[in-house]
């Protein structure tokens, strides 16, 4: 066993979540295309979002599918290695992304974890519906009790 773990070595991180709204799943380079085309059509939405206070993300001037395929595959390797856990929200009925959850350890010592989430702009009403979801969520299914959902 690691001697900090993210999660418990015998924990199995779940991999879906479904609501009549959106459905998660881990996010892989097969969602670069309708990745890539969700965040950067809302690049101010996603630096208003409550837990993206530095305005460092996303980047205003883009990013080229290379770079964008880039920081997808480094999500994933965090996903298979249990270093963090980055989750696509899809729309349930086309399954293009319409948004982000990302799972990762937390500085905070008064936190087990930080979750943070964004959604495109044309689906904004989906903001605090998909924060609470995924905060219920992460209470009854992951280990952790001190969540930091950064303001929300």
């Amino acid at each position: 066993m690691s001697p900090n773990p993210f999660v418990p070595d015998d924990f199995e991180p779940p991999t879906r979540l479904v609501t009549e709204q959106f459905r998660l799943e881990p996010l892989g380079p097969q969602h670069n295309e309708s990745d890539l085309a969700a965040w950067i059509s809302s690049i101010d939405h996603i630096r208003s979002t409550p837990g993206y206070p530095n305005g460092g993300w996303p980047p205003e001037a883009g990013m080229s599918p290379g770079a964008n395929l880039a920081d997808l595959t480094r999500h994933a390797a965090d996903f298979a290695a249990r270093k963090g856990f980055t989750f696509t929200v899809l729309d349930p009925t086309g399954g293009q992304v319409i948004g982000c959850v990302y799972v990762y350890p937390t500085r905070s010592p008064d936190h087990d974890v930080q979750v943070q989430s964004w959604v495109r702009a044309d689906r904004a009403e989906l903001d605090v519906v998909l924060a609470d979801a995924v905060a219920g969520w992460l209470a009854t299914d992951w280990p952790w009790r001190a969540v930091d959902r950064h303001g929300r």
